[in-house]
């Protein structure tokens, strides 16, 4: 008799149960509000741009809308730095964050990241002329190289990890590739894919060894911790824009430009 009250206590408890989880999901959230906070830099061509008009443009950008469009809700833009990324999105800030957003382990213990979007890694951007000056570890990691990057990312965290000898300067992530070419600062490391992208607009700067990569890295759209529904949606929404070609289509849309 006692088994059964207690397996009728459980069963009248899990409706309630089931309602409270889906009420705290991200995806409910989004539907009963009618639009998709997405936190982003604005500071990261291909992935994410702010335009002077106030508009933003980018791969990630042209994601942000396709997502938003799945869900039949506009897109709310939550500008955000990246150094305070990682807290906006514990804050509850952000339901989804986009725009080149590199996977690390220590973001990770924030935020949980969808299914990956592309690999990626970090390489050294220079001068044309000085590809074969940087290409090692050794090369780079000396108190003469002047080495520049956006403050509070990836990008720096590997210059502390890895060139802790080389001269750091910090700079905003839009005028520092004038700053490459003017010789206010001799190596970049970014990821390749920027590298990739910067270089078709900044004929005097080449990416070093693109395909082999310093560091290993993958690009993922962060999420906010412990919503499994809002994930499963979101990854869901990935996978078909890619077995559809549209992520594919955007990319290329990106790539292919030039000045």
């Amino acid at each position: 008799m006692k088994k059964v009250l207690y397996s009728l206590a459980l069963l009248s408890a899990l409706p309630a149960f089931a309602k409270a989880d889906t009420t705290s999901s991200h995806l409910e959230r989004v539907l009963q509000k009618g639009s998709l906070n997405v936190c982003t830099t604005g500071d990261y061509k291909p992935y994410t741009f702010l335009k002077e008009n106030g508009e933003y443009e980018g791969i990630d950008i042209a994601m942000a809308q396709s997502l938003a469009a799945s869900l039949d809700v506009k897109v709310n833009w939550v500008p955000v730095t990246w150094k305070s990324l990682p807290d906006e999105m514990s804050a509850g800030h952000c339901d989804i964050a986009m725009g080149g957003i590199s996977v690390t382990l220590k973001r990770q213990q924030k935020a949980w990241f969808a299914n990956m979007l592309d690999q990626d890694g970090k390489i050294p951007l220079v001068r044309c002329e000085n590809v074969r000056q940087y290409q090692t570890v050794e090369q780079l990691n000396r108190p003469s190289v002047r080495l520049i990057e956006p403050a509070g990312g990836t990008n720096e965290a590997f210059v502390h990890s890895h060139l802790p000898k080389g001269t750091l300067a910090l700079s905003d992530n839009v005028t520092i590739f004038q700053k490459l070419v003017d010789k206010k600062a001799d190596v970049m490391i970014t990821d390749a894919s920027e590298a990739l992208y910067q270089q078709k607009h900044y004929p005097k700067l080449c990416a070093v060894n693109p395909k082999k990569p310093l560091q290993y890295g993958e690009k993922a759209y962060m999420l906010p911790r412990d919503d499994v529904s809002w994930k499963m949606y979101v990854d869901q929404w990935l996978h078909l824009s890619k077995a559809t070609g549209e992520y594919q289509k955007i990319v290329s849309q990106w790539l292919a430009v030039k000045k």
